[in-house]
């Protein structure tokens, strides 16, 4: 089983990823589940959330206390500490705009926000967190991330944030070939 945690404030979308990326799992024919750990519900409060990805049946509903892949989508809930709750091999994913900060095998920064930015209008990263994940794991189909886009967000950003999606599975994938 492929565990994901995701890391964001209420508001971010970090929720929505997770469950993005359930759904894109189950269109290329897999098992998936994605839930929500809130502390309090408010904008800005810092919330958690988990997609199990299995080619069975997921029986499992605990939340994931070491995970194959850690998401922060807001760079102030990372802590190098969190290196202790990934498993062997594993990675995390840090949205910040000091990428030199992070240089470590176990960890891909990525200026999510600016991307989002200049693409939908708006700093929300979660879409192009999502895409990052894809990019370096291929643990779903970047065409299966896009088609189920339309499911859960508004109709009038599902075109921004297919072309967020573009746009980082081509800067991630130009980078991995340097």
């Amino acid at each position: 089983m492929i565990e994901i945690r995701w890391h964001g404030r209420g508001g971010q979308g970090a929720f929505t990823a997770s469950k993005l990326l359930g759904a894109a799992a189950v269109t290329d024919g897999l098992y998936a589940l994605s839930f929500p750990s809130f502390g309090p519900e408010r904008r800005g409060a810092p919330i958690q959330a988990f997609t199990k990805i299995d080619d069975k049946k997921i029986t499992d509903r605990s939340v994931i206390t070491k995970g194959d892949y850690i998401i922060y989508l807001d760079e102030t809930l990372y802590s190098p500490a969190a290196k202790e709750d990934l498993k062997a091999g594993g990675l995390i994913f840090v949205n910040t705009k000091d990428i030199d900060r992070y240089r470590d095998k176990n960890v891909i920064a990525i200026d999510a926000d600016s991307i989002s930015k200049e693409i939908i209008g708006r700093a929300v990263s979660n879409t192009a967190m999502l895409a990052t994940l894809i990019a370096h794991t291929h643990i779903v189909d970047s065409e299966s991330a896009k088609k189920v886009l339309k499911n859960y967000l508004p109709e009038k950003i599902v075109e921004k944030n297919k072309s967020v999606i573009d746009e980082i599975i081509t800067i991630e994938r130009s980078n991995n070939n340097d």
